[in-house]
């Protein structure tokens, strides 16, 4: 056990010769990949599970994504924002019911190093988490070594400040010609403040973040025991403060690792934005919950068209593409969608548009609606005397519920969901007019461009038909 004293002055371990890092040097105006395959094994800090990672060169424009080879299909998941489920100690994306939990340090060791596209795949649900800090990932990246691609890198700078507020938590992003972080953490007792500040390069994230560790206070560990975390963890990979003493393996890397370690999480957070940031972000006491909130913060104002100032004369009319572009604006931020902005972003009309409007949309899991009336044309003859929905159209406005919901996603915008299969099929009760058909649909397995959804239709408490369907996004036009 060391005293905090004890441990304050070490300096950061420098492991990477400089002739070898040409690119911490000098601005990066191209994309990035790896130069080859890069592979790293041990332990996930909250699993526990044994894991063996491999980071693959991708093509430019694709991101960083996800790959779990340890189930059927491969599945991928996006490194965005909009694929984060949970940010409990750490953060979780998913796509479906596949999920990676603890990215952040992976993904802070890409950022930080300028790297825009790659792949990396795992046979278990979370990366290694090596000592704690990004620091195995780093080494394992430069043994790779980093390539510039043809295509040009886009970024980001804020067209104003971009503010949140939440609990003790302060953010705010101000535009800056590069990307700043100046950061206070401490724990909600006040304990261990610290301080520090530092523009972001591939040099000084080496230098200054990447071998900052993870750490948690001693009386936490009882609970993060019992919501079932850090089943791997250890002063192997963690520092663990109890009172004023700080229990470690080896002496501080930093005198502020602790706030350090802050920021290579916020590194690693905001990457999910999808794009390198342009600004100064102040901090105080971030955590993963709020730098994800935060970066939908970003992204909103990312999507936000540009609309040039009229002075004369009224509005003109807005184009049918301008009503698509605020309907699907209002999809990425909102979890409600009335029947007009339905109808921009499906294509489907009269008399097959079977989604009236979305209730709510929340991570997976999308709830729509349908007015059954009279005047719906297939009464006529199902049957005539006693009108009852079809329950083949009640499965079409479970793929189209599911569509809205995949469309969800910046990548699929312009896709048609095409149905293709059902399974497991029930109808327990008529659809009748005067009807309200509640419509609650949850991915369950994204490949690509295939899905798989459980759906459920109802009518008030009633359960009146459900299905397992398969569909495919399609180009709107061929």
């Amino acid at each position: 056990m060391l005293s905090f004293e004890q441990t304050r002055s070490r300096p950061a371990i420098n492991f990477l010769p400089t002739a070898a890092v040409f690119h911490l040097i000098f601005p990066v105006l191209n994309q990035q990949t790896l130069g080859r395959p890069a592979e790293f094994s041990g332990v996930g800090l909250h699993s526990g599970n044994r894991v063996n990672m491999k980071i693959l060169p991708a093509p430019p424009n694709s991101g960083i994504r996800f790959r779990r080879v340890d189930l059927d299909d491969k599945p991928e998941i996006e490194a965005r924002v909009e694929n984060v489920a949970e940010t409990n100690r750490s953060t979780t994306l998913a796509r479906g019911n596949v999920k990676v939990h603890t990215v952040e340090h992976v993904l802070a060791a890409l950022a930080g190093y300028g790297i825009d596209n790659a792949v990396i795949e795992l046979d278990s649900n979370e990366p290694p988490i090596g000592d704690g800090s990004s620091r195995e990932f780093c080494k394992t990246i430069q043994a790779a070594g980093i390539v510039p691609q043809v295509e040009k890198r886009e970024t980001y700078a804020p067209s104003e400040p971009i503010e949140l507020e939440s609990g003790d938590t302060v953010m705010t992003l101000f535009p800056d010609e590069n990307f700043k972080i100046t950061c206070t953490s401490a724990d909600k007792h006040g304990r261990f403040t610290q301080f520090f500040s530092v523009e972001i390069t591939p040099k000084t994230w080496e230098q200054e973040l990447s071998h900052a560790r993870t750490f948690c206070f001693f009386e936490e560990i009882e609970q993060l025991i019992k919501n079932n975390l850090i089943k791997g963890g250890g002063l192997e990979n963690a520092i663990v403060i109890r009172d004023d003493a700080v229990l470690t393996t080896e002496p501080l890397r930093y005198p502020e690792e602790f706030v350090r370690h802050k920021m290579l999480d916020i590194v690693g957070d905001l990457s999910l934005v999808g794009r390198p940031i342009r600004g100064h972000l102040i901090a105080v006491k971030p955590g993963h919950a709020t730098n994800c909130e935060f970066a939908k913060l970003i992204v909103e104002q990312m999507k936000k068209p540009l609309r040039a100032a009229r002075v004369f004369g009224p509005p003109p009319e807005p184009k049918s593409e301008d009503k698509r572009n605020a309907a699907l604006e209002q999809l990425q931020q909102s979890a409600e969608l009335d029947t007009e902005q339905v109808m921009q972003i499906l294509p489907h009309r009269y008399p097959f548009l079977l989604v009236d409007g979305v209730q709510r949309m929340e991570g997976n899991k999308i709830t729509a609606f349908k007015n059954v009336t009279i005047n719906e044309p297939y009464f006529q003859g199902h049957f005539p005397g006693h009108p009852i929905m079809p329950g083949v159209l009640q499965l079409e406005a479970i793929a189209q519920a599911a569509g809205i919901l995949m469309l969800r996603q910046v990548e699929n915008v312009g896709q048609i969901a095409y149905f293709i299969a059902a399974e497991e099929v029930k109808w327990r009760k008529p659809v009748l007019p005067g009807d309200v058909l509640i419509i609650e649909v949850e991915l369950t397995k994204v490949r690509g461009k295939l899905g798989k959804a459980r759906g459920v239709c109802k009518v008030g408490d009633d359960i009146v038909s459900e299905a397992e369907i398969a569909f495919m996004l399609r180009p709107e036009l061929e």
